[in-house]
Order: structure tokens, then C-alpha cells, then sequence
């Protein structure tokens, strides 16, 4: 059985399409504007477009404020939600209610006890999704796509309430690796298929795919 693969922060047709076309079971688009790979309502309308209804649109989000979600989502007709901030069980909730979509709450780890907080999360979220937390003192560090893995045994032999992603500086170099240590059957990769932040390279993204799909 393939491992099911998000291409995230796609920005421009020709990467939505090489994801879609390569066999992504999820696109995710950011709405965040620090974020290089920030699109607009305006963007992601066209986006959104290119995707099959069998292809999960996924909005990254950053505590973003009711009336920011509810555009983007009504502008890309959202699939998911992937909250990426400091959202509460309750703030989940609440999203899932106004908006009556799935939420993905994502856990950034860099050492075990950063993975008791899933269990805060039974019954808000639908999906976990395990990124790295980025080093101390790091330089432009985003909420996510930072091209910095963790320790992915740290998620082996573990059972979680709800289905799970696997992020945090994947590539097709490392994808086969890092699902073996950490028995991830879905997984999310953004800045492993770039030439540069917000810049994706098809040739990764079909590379990616292709690792994805032989697992």
C-alpha cells in the first residue's frame, strides 16, 4: 500500500497541477502572509480550480481570526483545515462548527514530551499532524516548512485516536527513511520540493510522489 502524500504551499498553477497529476491525495495552500508561499482569496480561487473533487483541499492556517477563515475557505471551497498556531482544543471546536469542515491540529516536536499534547486533542481534531519544532535561535523560522526534521522514532509504535501526517523537512531522499522509523502512512511535504522558499520545482514534487507511491 503507497503512502499517501500533501504537497503543501503550492502558489501557482503548474505546481498545483504536476501535485494533482502526480497523485497527491492532498494540496494544502497557506494563508499565512509571513510565509513565502502565502496566497491570497484572490489566488487560490483559480487554484483551487485545478483540483479534483478526489483531491483534498487542505488551508494552513496561523490563529488566524474568524472572518480571515471563512474567506479563504469560501474562496477556495476548503476541504480542511490545518491549524498550525497555538489553537486550543476549544478553538478547534469552534472552527469545525462555524466552518463544518475537518481540522487537522498541528504538534511541533522536538523531543517526547512534546507529543503529549495529542492527547488534549481527542475528539476536537480530526487529524494530527507531527512537524519539527524548530532549533532555538533560529533565523526566519516559520511555523512550518522550515527544511528541519525530528526524531522520527519518537512516533514509532505509537497509536493515536485519529488518523496522522508526518511533516518537517521531508524530501524524496529521506521519505522512505523517515516512514520506516516513524510508521507514517500519510505525509506532508512543502520546502523538500523547492529550489528556494515558496518556489516549487515539479521535478521534486514528481520525485516525491513517485517515493510516496513505491512505499
Amino acid at each position: 500500500m503507497s503512502v499517501a502524500a500533501k504537497i503543501c504551499g503550492l502558489n501557482n498553477a503548474a505546481s498545483v497541477r504536476t501535485a494533482v497529476s502526480g497523485g497527491a491525495r492532498f494540496v494544502g495552500f497557506v494563508f499565512y502572509p509571513p510565509s513565502p508561499r502565502a496566497v491570497t482569496p484572490d489566488q487560490v480561487r483559480a487554484l483551487a480550480a485545478l483540483v479534483p473533487p478526489e483531491v483534498k483541499k487542505v488551508g494552513l492556517f496561523v490563529d488566524a481570526d474568524d472572518a480571515t477563515i471563512a474567506t479563504a475557505v469560501a474562496a477556495a471551497k476548503l476541504d480542511m483545515l490545518q491549524l498550525h498556531g497555538d489553537e486550543t482544543p476549544a478553538r478547534v471546536m469552534e472552527l469545525k462548527r462555524r466552518t463544518g469542515l475537518a481540522a487537522m491540529k498541528v504538534l511541533k516536536i522536538g523531543e517526547a514530551a512534546d507529543l503529549d499534547a495529542a492527547s488534549s486533542y481527542r475528539g476536537s481534531a480530526d487529524w494530527l499532524m507531527f512537524d519539527a519544532r524548530p532549533p532555538k535561535g533560529m533565523i526566519g523560522a516559520l511555523p512550518g516548512g522550515n527544511a528541519v526534521t525530528f526524531d522520527w522514532t519518537l512516533l514509532a509504535s505509537r497509536n493515536w485516536p485519529m488518523p496522522w501526517m508526518l511533516a518537517g523537512g521531508l524530501d524524496a531522499a529521506n521519505l522512505a527513511r523517515a516512514v520506516t522509523l516513524s510508521g507514517a502512512r500519510t505525509v506532508d511535504v512543502s520546502s523538500g520540493v523547492e529550489t528556494a522558499p515558496g518556489k516549487k520545482d515539479p521535478a521534486k514534487i514528481r520525485a516525491f510522489l513517485a517515493s510516496a507511491a513505491a512505499l
